[in-house]
């Protein structure tokens, strides 16, 4: 029952990135050409949602659907590990055309070429966990 919830919540995660025209290799090309203000205004809107939710947990001390109290770790100083996940995250986005998010909408809408980039983002997450240890963080 549980795996239900996971996969309608992702089905409708597909429609509305879908809807939103946010896996359109074309708006993101417009985006990285500095074209078009649609991408910017979604991911904008994804920012300031995430720091009015990310505030309300905190205040509230909301719990997660198991009842588990949420914590949220404390950040870390280092500029270094986010200016090369960054960029690493930022060329392969310019690279695929697609954040790890809309990679598996592609594939249900048919875009089967995408199946290689899912399997290069898996392989790079093993890589990462193998290497993990001698990167800054």
């Amino acid at each position: 029952m549980k795996a239900l919830k996971y996969l309608f919540t992702g089905i409708l995660f597909g429609i509305v990135l879908t809807k939103a025209e946010v896996i359109s290799w074309y708006r993101i090309y417009e985006m990285f050409n500095f074209q078009s203000f649609h991408m910017y205004g979604i991911i904008g809107s994804a920012v300031i949602l995430g720091i009015v939710i990310t505030q309300s947990i905190k205040h509230f001390k909301i719990k997660s659907i198991e009842g588990a109290p949420i914590t949220i770790a404390p950040k870390d100083k280092s500029i270094w590990r986010l200016l090369i996940g960054g960029t690493c995250f930022g060329l392969g986005w310019a690279m695929t055309g697609a954040c790890p998010g809309p990679m598996f909408v592609l594939v249900g809408n048919g875009a089967s070429v995408f199946l290689l980039v899912i399997v290069s983002a898996m392989f790079g997450t093993f890589l990462y966990g193998i290497l993990r240890k001698h990167l800054p963080h």
